[in-house]
């Protein structure tokens, strides 16, 4: 797993990184070692070295030109890597094995590509015709199935939402039942509702066994869709679990909120084991860093009401994966000049 970068001062509230363990080359559906992608003196990406485990929904995280999508079209044999090595769908990465590779993999464009004057079943039977599948049309009936559009096979894809358009998209990709799936931005543009029905095609495949690998800007999406997560911007900065992420980077804490401000706070809050640091948040509310949440909130309520505090709400302060994607953005100085 790749750290974050040079080690740094902690400030309060914040963890120290851990190591934890991700999937090895062999039980890797897509497995990179210090990949680079260079055009001319640009580096779309850098030393980029990861794995996503069979059957894992793996995000894909970072700005706008943090080398997301070219990452994807590298893996996807569209690009040539200038230095580097991987494996997809368990085959080497190199110019004589793509026919191989793609024939593993589907790729789903943020735009979907497809022919509006065709209807959703012409378009299938079109690109099914283009990858020579055997058996297409019970691939087709297969994949509109899936994406709950056996209804709308006869329809014009120009008369078609956006998101109906995705999801034809989504069939489109699942022709060739592909062992690993890139979908890049899969919900961009989507309303809520067309979101949330792309959200329970991704995790319908997931349960498939479908290797997924999401590129997406919404981090809500990716807290809930994805088992593991990589920021990236040009280099790897961190790959992990939501969870893991969130230790990795900030501490646990306790906001604590009282009636009225407690004369003496200090003297009630420093003699608990387990609070490491804690801060005034004014009028009447107190954010301790603790060891444990749930082994020293009786101790803190204990000491609070023996001091003469009326608690009003004791609650563990939890970070979203958005805390630390900003975290880390805000202090890369490439993200901040782009």
């Amino acid at each position: 797993m790749e750290q974050v970068g040079a080690p740094r001062a902690q400030a309060p509230g914040r963890a120290s990184s851990a190591r934890s363990d991700s999937p090895t080359v062999q039980s890797s559906a897509v497995a990179v070692d210090h990949l680079t992608k260079r055009f001319g003196d640009r580096v779309a990406f850098e030393d980029v070295s990861f794995r996503v485990g069979h059957g894992e929904v793996f995000g894909f995280l970072g700005p706008n030109g943090a080398g997301k999508t070219t990452t994807v079209r590298t893996l996807g044999t569209l690009l040539a890597p200038t230095s580097g090595a991987a494996t997809v769908a368990g085959i080497e990465l190199r110019p004589e094995n793509g026919p191989a590779i793609r024939s593993r993999i589907s790729i789903m464009p943020e735009s979907p590509g497809l022919y509006l004057r065709l209807t959703v079943a012409e378009n299938l039977e079109c690109f099914a015709r283009l990858y020579r599948l055997a058996d297409r049309r019970e691939r087709i009936e297969r994949a509109l199935r899936a994406v709950n559009l056996t209804d709308r096979a006869n329809d014009l894809c120009r008369s078609l939402s956006k998101g109906l358009r995705q999801r034809t998209a989504l069939a489109r990709a699942l022709l060739n039942d592909p062992a690993v799936l890139f979908l890049d931005e899969p919900t961009s543009g989507l309303d809520p509702v067309a979101t949330r029905e792309v959200h329970e095609l991704i995790a319908a495949l997931k349960e498939r066994g479908v290797t997924i690998f999401l590129t997406t800007h919404r981090l809500e999406e990716a807290e809930r869709l994805c088992d593991r997560v990589a920021i990236l911007n040009t280099t790897m900065r961190l790959v992990g679990r939501p969870d893991e992420l969130r230790a990795r980077l900030f501490k646990s804490s306790l906001e604590v909120r009282l009636r009225s401000e407690l004369t003496g706070a200090a003297a009630a809050l420093g003699g608990v084991p387990g609070i490491e640091g804690w801060e005034a948040q004014p009028p009447s509310s107190y954010l301790l860093n603790v060891s444990d949440p749930d082994a020293v909130a009786p101790d803190v309520a204990r000491a609070l009401v023996h001091a003469g505090a009326d608690i009003c709400s004791m609650t563990e302060t939890r970070h979203s994966l958005e805390d630390v994607y900003l975290e880390l953005v805000d202090e890369d100085v490439e993200a901040r000049r782009r």
